[in-house]
């Protein structure tokens, strides 16, 4: 999947799967389900994704947790005060779900991709320690491209767009800005630690996250 690395270049908005928005989801008959109340933030919030023998092996958008629902692949196992509605039904917004057949879980790096970096680098821009919503957020290779830098984990960060246009095509020492934390690739450690960080502020996720 390419990314849209070039500076000062917005990313594209997301879309869901089958093209369908970030803030319904298609249900059959047509109709989509949508929050209760207007809060567009609430199909992008977190759920903790549990293997079939309720190991946690990872975070995803209540959007995409819903979706798994509906075609049978999960089932909720903790739930949260909201609700998502269609023409037909309501269904309660879950906050872990499980999936009904084992997945086997490959130990490796995950895919590079836009996405996997926001989360390693928690949605917060690696020169200003800001977070950020993910659509305020660009990619930056701490190398610039035009002077050899590769996209690779190593070389691009989470970057806000006044950092981005901060440092332009220099690196942060050149521009005076400095990187937070040296950038390393996303590995199931990575991706534990940052399920027991969301656990804290989460009870539900807790007792799933035991190791």
């Amino acid at each position: 999947m390419e990314l849209r690395l070039k500076h000062g270049l917005r990313p594209r908005p997301a879309i869901g799967l089958g093209g369908v928005a970030p803030d319904s989801v298609a249900v059959a008959g047509g109709s989509a389900l949508k929050p209760a109340a207007s809060r567009p933030s609430v199909m992008q919030a977190p759920v903790l994704v549990l293997n079939a023998t309720f190991e946690p092996i990872n975070v995803t958008a209540v959007r995409r947790a819903l979706v798994l629902m509906l075609k049978g692949v999960a089932q909720a196992e903790e739930t949260n005060h909201t609700e998502v509605h269609s023409t037909q039904k309501a269904i309660q917004v879950p906050s872990v779900i499980r999936l009904l057949s084992y997945r086997h879980i490959p130990q490796q790096s995950r895919a590079l991709s836009r996405k996997n970096i926001l989360l390693r680098d928690r949605n917060t821009c690696q020169f200003c320690a800001r977070a950020f919503p993910a659509s305020e957020l660009t990619l930056d290779h701490v190398m610039p491209r035009s002077r050899g830098g590769r996209s690779t984990w190593e070389n691009l960060v989470a970057c806000c767009y006044t950092c981005n246009n901060r440092k332009g095509d220099r690196t942060p020492e050149e521009a005076g800005i400095k990187l937070q934390r040296r950038p390393r690739p996303f590995t199931l450690h990575t991706s534990r630690q940052l399920m027991r960080l969301i656990g804290h502020r989460d009870e539900k996720w807790r007792k799933y996250l035991f190791y």
